[in-house]
C-alpha cells in the first residue's frame, strides 16, 4: 500500500512511524512533513489550501489511503472533497469536524443531548460581552469560537484579565472572531479520552493528561502542548463507563441525527470532578502530543485501525496495547509561545539514539545540507516507554542533555502528578 500523511509535527512524525513499521506499507509520502519525517518518508511540499493540487498528487501517484493529521484541513472540508474522487480518506467530514471548529456548534449539542459541560453565554461584540463580565464570578473561562492552533483558552482570574482576552480575541488574535464564549470555571483535574470511530462502531484509542501551560506548575501562558503522559492516572474502569455513556455516545448519535457520520479520531478533553466527567472541548483528530504518547503503545498494526475505519469494518479489529507507561516533553525554542527566532541549527541530533522504547519525533524542523534547523516554537518531542513513570522521564531527560540545545527549552516537571 501507498499511504500519504497530510500535516507536518509531531504527530504527523509518529503516525508515519507507526505506519513505517508495517509491513503492508510500500511508501509513505509526508504532506509537508519535516526533518524527521524525511528520514522515513518523501516529503512533498503542496499548498494544502488548494484542495485540487492535493488531489492531482494523490492520483498520480496511485495512493491508496490519505491520512489528515492536523484540524484545518478536516474543518475546512478536505475529506469531502477527496472522497468525490473515490479517494480513501481517514478522518471525519467538513460537518462532523464542527465539533473542533465551532465551540459554540459544540455547546449547543451538548445542551440537545445533555451531555455534562460547563455553563456558558455566546457573545458577538465586545461591549455585551464586557458588560456580562461585570457580573461573573472569577475564576472564568473565555474562548475564541474558531480554530486557535490550541491557544484560544484564557482562564481570567479577574475582569482586567477577561477584559484583555475579549479584546485580543475580537482583535484577531486567532483569525476573524464573530463569537466568543464565556464559561463557567470547572474545578478538577484535566484528562484526554480518544475513541476511534468507523461511523458504526466506536474503539477507546486511549487516555493522556496534557500539560498546556509553558511553566512549571502549570504556570504561564497556553501553548499547543508542553508534554504528556499515558495512560492518565484518573482513568478506571467506572470512570470510563461515564465518559462513554454520558459524552461519547450521545455526541456520536447528535452527529447521526444531523444525517452525517463521524468517521476518524476524536479526542474529549475532559475535566474531572468527584469521579464525575464534563466535556471541556472537542478535537476531531489525535492531540498533539498526546498522539506522540499513545500511538508507541500500540501493538496492533495502524494500518488496518485505519483502513477498517475507512470502510466500516472497524468492529472486526481487536485493539491491542503494550503494558507501559509512556512520558513525551515537548522541546521548545527560546521564546515560545510568544516570538521566537527561527532556522536555528539543532547541532547534535545525530548523537540521539531511538529504539522501540525511547523515540524522537519532529516538530517544527526542516532539514538543509544535511543540518536540520528548528523552524516552529515547538520543535521536537522525546517519547519513552518504560514500567513506570519516573523511568521514562529519566530516559527522556538523558536524551535531552544529550542533545544539549542551547536555542531550546523544555518543562522539567512533566508528569509531575504521576511521579513522586
Amino acid at each position: 500500500m501507498k499511504v500519504g500523511i497530510i500535516g507536518s509535527g509531531g504527530r504527523e512524525h509518529s503516525i508515519c512511524q507507526s505506519l513505517k513499521n508495517s509491513r503492508k506499507i510500500s511508501k509513505i509520502f509526508c504532506i509537508p512533513g519535516n526533518a524527521g519525517t524525511a528520514e522515513i518518508s518523501e516529503n512533498i511540499s503542496l499548498d494544502l489550501n488548494s484542495f485540487e493540487i492535493v488531489k492531482d498528487f494523490i492520483l498520480e501517484q496511485n495512493i491508496d489511503l490519505i491520512v489528515v493529521g492536523p484540524e484545518k484541513p478536516l474543518v475546512d472540508g478536505l475529506v469531502d472533497y477527496l472522497e468525490k474522487f473515490n479517494i480513501q480518506v481517514f478522518g471525519p467530514n467538513k460537518l462532523a469536524s464542527q465539533l473542533e471548529g465551532s465551540k459554540i456548534f459544540t455547546k449547543k449539542l451538548c445542551q440537545k443531548y445533555n451531555i455534562p459541560t460547563a455553563k456558558f453565554g455566546i457573545f458577538q461584540n465586545k461591549s455585551d460581552a464586557k458588560k456580562f463580565l461585570t457580573k461573573t464570578k472569577y475564576p472564568t473561562v473565555i474562548k475564541a469560537d474558531n480554530l486557535a492552533s490550541g491557544k484560544g483558552v484564557y482562564i481570567c482570574n479577574d475582569q482586567s484579565e477577561a477584559h484583555l482576552a475579549v479584546d485580543e480575541i475580537f482583535n484577531g488574535k486567532f483569525g476573524e472572531a464573530k463569537n466568543l464564549l464565556i464559561e463557567e470555571f470547572l474545578s478538577g483535574e484535566e484528562m484526554s479520552f480518544f475513541i476511534i470511530s468507523d461511523g458504526k462502531t466506536f474503539k477507546n484509542f486511549g487516555t493522556a493528561q496534557d500539560h498546556k501551560r509553558v511553566l512549571e506548575g502549570d504556570k504561564g501562558k497556553n501553548t499547543g502542548g508542553m508534554g504528556a503522559y499515558s495512560p492518565s492516572r484518573l482513568i478506571t474502569k467506572e470512570l470510563e463507563q461515564k465518559i462513554i455513556e454520558k459524552i461519547i455516545k450521545p455526541t456520536l448519535k447528535g452527529i447521526s441525527e444531523l444525517g452525517t457520520k463521524f468517521k476518524g479520531f476524536l479526542y474529549a478533553g475532559l475535566m474531572i470532578d468527584k469521579n464525575e466527567p464534563y466535556l471541556i472541548e472537542y478535537n476531531v483528530r489525535m492531540g498533539d502530543p498526546e498522539c506522540q504518547t499513545i500511538l508507541p503503545k500500540l501493538e496492533t498494526d495502524l494500518i488496518d485501525i485505519l483502513v477498517a475505519s475507512c470502510r466500516g469494518n472497524l468492529q472486526d479489529i481487536n485493539i491491542k496495547w503494550k503494558n507501559k507507561k509512556s512520558l513525551c516533553v515537548v522541546l521548545c525554542s527560546n521564546g515560545y509561545p510568544d516570538k521566537f527566532e527561527k532556522n536555528i541549527e539543532i547541532a547534535n541530533i545525530q548523537k540521539i539514539k531511538s529504539d522501540v522504547n525511547n523515540l524522537l519525533f519532529h516538530a517544527g524542523t526542516v532539514k538543509k545540507d544535511n543540518k536540520t534547523y528548528a523552524t516552529g516554537g515547538r520543535v521536537l518531542n522525546f517519547v519513552s516507554l518504560s514500567d513506570n513513570f519516573n523511568l521514562s522521564r529519566e530516559n527522556v531527560t538523558k536524551n535531552l542533555n544529550e542533545l544539549n540545545w542551547q536555542g531550546g527549552f523544555y518543562r522539567k516537571d512533566i508528569g509531575y502528578k504521576v511521579i513522586k
